[in-house]
């Protein structure tokens, strides 16, 4: 549907909430850096803002800017971001850094431009525009679209290409030229701490009196959403190998699931283990795995795990990887399950 623009001023009515109830001290607002706002939108991907702030500052304090994460490796880059998930996304801040310094260290100063950096899209593009250069720019992250869908009551899935394209319309026609930044920021505060997605504090928003799904009692059922499906459950099978207080870990490819973070050897089947311990003339003890249980977004990992002591191995040759204490493992990157496993390890199976 075509939402008709209100009588009221949208962006007035923001603003002035904005200016009395926003976020303003937050660690990438206070610096005007459009390095630190960039770093803090590929991390607020997907993620929220609480999480954010437990890896915003160790990051920038190991990369002040983009020169220093454009000349470092991804073995450098890996542990100040693992635990942090979606590690796509640092892959692709690293590439894009790189690129930027290949090219003298300046940054985009067109949307087109940020667009062609990996990892870069409209939306996001849009917010560097706006709060990283303090230039005209436009977003339409989920929050803008749940805080837009909700005010003009659009029952439309969103999903889909001519509907999402109804919505940056709708989105642009909005967004004043007039303090942008404030008003881009104002607008994803709004949904991120009062239009939220489930039980919104519709008695605090700005605006509730000219809010059409609060007029139609729909909220709680806007934005559309499409049935969830059943996410699949896996089994993996880790393989501790130890080592006096070493681990043996192995590196991940830089594709794929946590890429190029460090892992205990993981395999599909117990068989697959079983014969990768004959190998090296080890066995285990099937019976008591510690076990523990990985969500992602699109599958869940069920993880059993089977400490061996090689004093005795043979053939200790036949995998890839290195023995690494925990805390050297912790210290290269590895991703949440692993960190898990180690806790559940340290606490002798009462997990």
């Amino acid at each position: 549907m075509t939402a008709t623009m209100p009588s009221f001023q949208f962006s007035d009515a923001l603003l002035t909430w904005f200016d009395q109830h926003g976020r303003h001290d937050l660690p990438w607002q206070v610096a005007d850096d459009p390095y630190k706002v960039w770093v803090s939108e590929i991390m607020l991907q997907q993620t929220q803002v609480k999480t954010v702030l437990k890896y915003f500052d160790r990051f920038i304090t190991r990369f002040p800017n983009v020169n220093s994460l454009g000349q470092a490796n991804w073995d450098d880059v890996a542990p100040y971001w693992a635990g942090l998930g979606y590690y796509a996304r640092a892959r692709n801040l690293h590439k894009a850094a790189i690129q930027i310094v290949q090219h003298g260290g300046n940054f985009p100063q067109t949307l087109e431009g940020w667009i062609e950096l990996p990892g870069i899209g409209p939306s996001t593009a849009g917010a560097l525009m706006s709060l990283g250069l303090r230039k005209y720019g436009v977003i339409l992250d989920g929050n803008v679209k749940r805080v837009l869908a909700r005010f003009f009551a659009i029952t439309d899935d969103l999903t889909k290409s001519v509907h999402d394209k109804n919505m940056w319309h709708i989105a642009t026609k909005l967004c004043p030229t007039e303090r942008n930044h404030d008003y881009t920021q104002a607008i994803m505060d709004l949904g991120a701490t009062i239009c939220t997605p489930k039980k919104p504090l519709c008695l605090y928003c700005p605006m509730q009196p000219h809010c059409q799904a609060y007029t139609q009692g729909t909220q709680a059922y806007i934005p559309f959403k499409k049935p969830k499906k059943a996410v699949p459950e896996r089994t993996g099978f880790v393989l501790c190998l130890k080592q006096n207080d070493d681990w043996f870990w192995q590196q991940r490819d830089n594709t794929g699931l946590w890429g190029g973070l460090w892992c205990l050897p993981i395999f599909d089947t117990e068989d697959i283990l079983t014969a990768q311990l004959n190998t090296m003339g080890l066995t285990a003890n099937l019976s008591t795995p510690l076990k523990i249980k990985h969500q992602f977004t699109h599958f869940t990992w069920h993880l059993q795990a089977y400490i061996v002591d090689t004093t005795q191995a043979q053939n200790l040759n036949t995998l890839q990887g290195e023995w690494l204490s925990q805390a050297e493992a912790i210290s290269k990157g590895i991703p949440t399950a692993m960190q898990k496993l180690i806790d559940c390890y340290q606490e002798q199976n009462s997990c």
